[in-house]
């Protein structure tokens, strides 16, 4: 199996890639690549992203066919696709970080800013969210969340959000003044709002069940 991790300069690309050459088996080779030509030959393929979306939607648009490349491996060929954290929210028709940034357009939502309050005392959160968080699941017999429970914690840093049109399309959420998207799948496509390579046990079995699974 050839596994691409897309470098478009944002991600924790080398975390990622560690990561899922911990979950992967001997026959498969993890490769971090910024070339269109790779990403369509690819099995899988894991878009990271850290940083503001517009910056990452810049950077994603700065490689030569890296977009095309893309939608036409992972919309027309259907091969597996995993985005983490800005990487899922590129997914998104626009975010709204500072200006208004068109996404891949791949699933309907736009990122907006989180504003969470404290349920028993109307006070504000902290922004970003950063840090542990627990998962309630609201698809759980899904393939990529085999061996996971609902009320595991996993790893936040984020300041947005995706608000998806249609919760069909959720697959989990975290509850941080508010509930938060933070887990999505649609056909071949899946995403987090977490960290996966930071989420240590839950992190990695998600991982080994997006190499394993056969949508």
């Amino acid at each position: 199996m050839n596994i691409v991790v897309v470098d478009y300069g944002s991600g924790n690309l080398r975390s990622a890639a560690k990561a899922l050459e911990h979950v992967a088996d001997a026959a498969s080779h993890v490769q971090i690549s910024d070339k269109a030509a790779d990403v369509r030959a690819a099995d899988r393929i894991v878009l990271p992203g850290v940083g503001a979306f517009a910056d990452c939607k810049a950077g994603l648009g700065s490689l030569p066919g890296m977009i095309e490349a893309l939608r036409d491996t992972v919309i027309e060929k259907q091969r597996p696709f995993l985005g983490l954290c800005v990487g899922m929210q590129l997914m998104a028709r626009a975010g709204h970080e500072h200006v208004m940034t068109e996404g891949l357009n791949w699933i309907g939502g736009e990122v907006v800013s989180i504003a969470p309050r404290d349920a028993a005392t109307g006070a504000a959160l902290k922004v970003p969210h950063m840090g542990w968080n627990a998962l309630s699941f609201d698809n759980p017999r899904h393939p990529l969340l085999a061996g996971i429970d609902a009320g595991d914690e996993v790893y936040f840093v984020h300041s947005f959000q995706l608000r998806l049109d249609d919760l069909e399309d959720r697959l989990a959420a975290t509850d941080y003044g508010g509930a938060i998207t933070a887990m999505i799948a649609r056909d071949n496509m899946a995403g987090t709002q977490f960290h996966p390579e930071k989420s240590q046990r839950i992190g990695l079995a998600l991982l080994a069940n997006f190499l394993g699974w056969k949508p």
